[in-house]
């Protein structure tokens, strides 16, 4: 990399190649590193810190730079661990295997007398991230209006852009299985919540229209929302090009703010950008939505409860680098909304987490598969380390059991509670 490339870089990235210093960022990159080397010492990794190896053996971490390591860990903890990633200062060859080893043991990493500080340290979400009608439009730019051409990269043809439900072993699939899987996904969904001819479905979170499309060609109406302008046109265009355009019309439009009566409401993927603040006002939308004996499907990525509890007023890398104001939600959640706020009930499951970790280990091939593209897209080095540490650090979230992603069917048959 040439000087003049690194200065473009880090003008581009305004801060994140500010190392702490100073007497306090000295004492906390201390603590951080008695923290670090106690909690690694009992894992089934290996951390490579200067001569010192740490760990018990497993999957293999570099720490290059193990000063800026700790000063950012010290500082800024997770979200330190994460850019410290971005800048070099470490590095693992396994990125999800060794994550995942991590993820599996979050809830001792730290001592439990220190679990108790963690409100104190730990620094809350920005209030202009949160899912208000103010906000939300400027959230979902952030990420699904990057571009359209780089999303293409590493998704299947269907851009569908969440967990696909293959039909072999999680652990064998292929690029080539890929579709099919996002296919069997969408069309399990629309069962699911009974979409076929004459169906007056709204989709809540458009995507690139393949959900829409193949409901309409089902024979249902569509309306499908979105609050992602790159979306909306390409979504257009696919669906324009599929031959339905006259049953699917897609809005640029809050979910707060939709009208009408339908018979079935879908959503993917589309509450962990809602804001646990927001998951009353996301189904009371939906309940208000739905025809009496009407039947919604909502896929969803969910994590444990008490760590749902414990984490609700953190911001985390995901949400500073990828997502703004987003937020998961755990199933025991989402049922006690339902159940005291609205006229919905939960009356299926499927839970296939690992189906997820498989996906997004197909991503993050075809992504780095095509780093040259990527910066011909204008993306540069920073960016490529940082959505290839998104998507692996998600995937290790899923192949540890950390998080799982579920199909979730709800029907309106009773009166709120």
């Amino acid at each position: 990399m040439t000087i003049t490339t690194e200065r473009r870089e880090i003008d581009r990235w305004p801060g994140l190649h500010d190392v702490p210093t100073g007497p306090r960022a000295r004492i906390a990159a201390r603590v951080a590193r008695r923290l670090f080397t106690a909690a690694v010492e009992r894992l089934d990794v290996t951390v490579l810190v200067g001569d010192r190896a740490l760990g018990r053996g497993g999957p293999v971490a570099v720490v290059h730079r193990p000063e800026e390591f700790f000063a950012r860990l010290g500082r800024d903890q997770l979200i330190g661990f994460g850019e410290a990633y971005l800048t070099g200062a470490w590095d693992a060859e396994d990125l999800a295997g060794f994550i995942a080893v991590l993820a599996a043991d979050v809830p001792s990493l730290v001592p439990a007398p220190l679990q108790r500080l963690r409100s104190l340290v730990v620094a809350r979400p920005p209030r202009h991230e949160r899912g208000s009608r103010r906000h939300t439009r400027e959230n979902i730019a952030h990420h699904y209006d990057l571009s359209n051409d780089l999303f293409a990269v590493f998704l299947d043809p269907s851009l569908s852009y969440s967990s696909g439900l293959f039909a072999d072993d999680p652990g064998t699939v292929g690029r080539s299985d890929l579709e099919a899987a996002q296919h069997r996904k969408i069309d399990r969904l629309l069962d699911l919540a009974g979409v076929g001819a004459g169906t007056r479905l709204l989709e809540i979170g458009t995507g690139w229209g393949e959900l829409a499309i193949r409901a309409a060609r089902r024979g249902a109406t569509v309306h499908t929302i979105t609050l992602s302008v790159e979306q909306q046109r390409l979504a257009q265009d696919r669906v324009a090009a599929a031959g339905v355009a006259d049953r699917v019309a897609i809005e640029i439009c809050d979910y707060r703010s939709v009208t009408g009566s339908y018979d079935a409401v879908v959503s993917v993927e589309m509450i962990e950008a809602v804001g646990w603040r927001y998951w009353r006002t996301y189904f009371e939308t939906i309940d208000r939505l739905l025809r009496p004996g009407g039947r919604a499907a909502v896929q969803a990525i969910t994590m444990p409860h008490d760590r749902m509890l414990a984490t609700r007023n953190t911001h985390t890398w995901i949400n500073k680098y990828i997502f703004p104001g987003g937020f998961l939600p755990s199933v025991r959640a989402i049922d006690e909304v339902t159940r005291t706020h609205t006229a919905l009930r939960l009356s299926d499951r499927l839970a296939f987490g690992q189906h997820y970790a498989a996906t997004l280990r197909l991503w993050d091939q075809a992504f780095r598969g095509s780093a040259a593209e990527v910066r011909g897209l204008g993306f540069d080095q920073t960016f490529l380390r940082m959505w290839h540490f998104y998507l692996e650090y998600s995937r290790a979230g899923f192949a540890s059991g950390y998080l799982d992603v579920q199909q979730l069917t709800f029907s309106k048959t009773g009166e709120t509670e």
